[in-house]
């Protein structure tokens, strides 16, 4: 069972535009609060044995953010690491088999998604993804990412969006010969032999990586409020 939590604060957020000139995304306030402590407080709620965010843009922030707190901060210099070697980079500070891994973009109107993904997880599995169907995200367009089938396997499709949120085995990371690759070449491994397993959220997800993202994730959080 996953007790380690890493969550993702490393990218440049260019898509946020200026938002981003003078803070990393992560930083960014949506509802009255930073993204990243949306996300802190489902990982709070699971109460996890060791938590890890990882830093590159503007690092110097996410570390005085997290100062005096419990959260481990994994900074990544002089190049950034992608996901897939930032995850690498910060398993001997994580010390789990199998973790947890969060973006900090996104806010959720619904149960708490690592509780979900927990109440999923099989120890058979390698990687566990939460998607969530395309008619119940926010600020998302296009297509989704992955279909997933009645036993639960997923393959690259349309009709779910991967939420940002997983479990995955940390042998699946630590194997990789590169420091610097993406979470997706792993996930391509696994889907091509079945071994890539995902479960729906049963609430709303919207995307905060883009500026009108934070609009719509205040009206979304409002109107669960009524």
């Amino acid at each position: 069972m996953p007790d380690a939590v890493m969550l993702f604060a490393a990218g440049f957020g260019t898509r946020m535009g200026t938002l981003t000139e003078d803070k990393p995304k992560p930083l960014i306030r949506v509802a009255g609060k930073p993204l990243i402590d949306h996300a802190m407080d489902f990982v709070k709620a699971i109460s996890p044995a060791c938590v890890v965010a990882n830093a590159h843009y503007k690092a110097d922030q996410i570390v005085d953010h997290f100062a005096g707190t419990d959260v481990r901060v994994s900074v990544e210099s002089p190049e950034i690491l992608d996901t897939g070697g930032g995850l690498k980079a910060a398993l001997p500070l994580l010390k789990a088999d199998v973790v947890f891994t969060m973006n900090t973009d996104a806010v959720w109107d619904g149960p708490n998604p690592l509780e979900v993904l927990k109440a999923a997880w099989r120890g058979d599995m390698d990687a566990l993804l939460l998607c969530v169907p395309m008619s119940q995200t926010v600020g998302r367009s296009g297509k989704g990412d992955f279909d997933i089938t009645s036993d639960g396997l997923a393959h690259w499709g349309r009709y779910t969006v991967y939420s940002g949120v997983q479990i995955i085995r940390a042998g699946q990371v630590s194997k990789s010969p590169e420091n610097v690759f993406s979470l997706r070449t792993i996930w391509e491994e696994l889907e091509a032999k079945d071994r890539l397993h995902a479960v729906t959220y049963p609430g709303l997800w919207c995307d905060v990586g883009h500026p009108d993202g934070i609009t719509l994730a205040e009206d979304m959080l409002r109107s669960a409020d009524v």
